[in-house]
């Protein structure tokens, strides 16, 4: 996939999104050399980032979850990927040629601030 400048970027999947995409695939009738994206545009292309943007809120809309976009859905990525992963191959993985981008994917919420600070209460 190609994002910001240009810039190809491969991120692996778990099973959980492989098996789903699989699902999808079958209901689509699969790729194939002459349709190789799995959400084409109307010319058979790779869609848009707005387009895109019009599928994840559509999809929003049906789950009735408010304010979601692609972007927010790497930031959420990011955010709990940093709960487990080293922040070396979270940049990795996010594609970040510095640990000062990957930083501002991770930066804690307020209740994130506080429950840390709860860890080490004295009761």
């Amino acid at each position: 996939m190609y994002g910001k400048r240009n810039k190809y970027r491969e991120v692996p999947l778990n099973s959980t999104a492989r098996e789903t995409l699989r699902e999808y695939e079958g209901v689509l009738g699969g790729t194939s050399a002459e349709q190789p994206w799995l959400f084409p545009n109307r010319r058979g292309a790779h869609i848009s980032a707005q387009q895109l943007g019009e599928i994840v809120a559509r999809c929003a809309r049906l789950a009735k979850v408010e304010e979601v976009s692609p972007h927010g859905l790497r930031h959420r990525f990011g955010y709990r990927m940093a709960e487990g992963v080293p922040l070396h191959r979270l940049a990795q993985l996010m594609e970040h040629d510095s640990l000062d981008t990957t930083m501002l994917y991770v930066r804690g919420t307020k209740a994130d601030l506080q429950a840390a600070v709860e860890g080490i209460a004295w009761r």
